[in-house]
């Protein structure tokens, strides 16, 4: 009886720990969407793994706010915009595109999460962008959606 008990109990208490696993399991099947809408230029895909109300901020490196700055001089270390203006980039856009994820870290209780990783953004096989990225998730009744993307930009 004692053996049915414990057995019971640990099934209990490791049962956060899989629906934990399983989100983050979901959640990287949208990171790698995310990364393949870009290859093929899949405007449609990209917007639909956002929440329509989802925020865009990048937020400049010293270097490339002194870059920014030459040419606008009124510019902040950080500007706003949509995901539907970058789907409309992707999806016009005839060149190359790409954005390797490095070191990629997925945290969840299983209804918000975090994704947060270094990136390189490729035009034509060039860097063009990098620096670090942070997406917070949610659990909608259609799956995992982004909530909100921020990252450094450093060009």
């Amino acid at each position: 009886m004692k053996a049915i008990a414990f057995f019971a109990a640990l099934a209990l208490a490791s049962g956060p720990a899989f629906a934990a696993d399983a989100a983050k399991a979901d959640i990287q099947k949208i990171v790698s969407q995310f990364q393949e809408t870009l290859k093929t230029h899949d405007a449609t895909t990209l917007r639909s793994l956002f929440i329509p109300e989802a925020s865009w901020v990048e937020a400049l490196g010293a270097e490339s706010l002194k870059k920014v700055k030459a040419k606008k001089p009124d510019a902040g270390p950080y500007h706003t915009s949509t995901p539907g203006k970058f789907a409309d980039f992707v999806g016009s856009s005839k060149d190359s595109l790409e954005e390797r994820f490095h070191d990629v870290r997925i945290e969840t209780d299983g209804n918000v999460g975090i994704v947060y990783f270094d990136f390189e953004f490729l035009l034509d096989g060039k860097i063009q962008n990098r620096g670090a990225e942070t997406w917070q998730m949610v659990r909608t009744d259609d799956g995992w959606k982004i909530a909100a993307m921020i990252y450094s930009s450093n060009f």
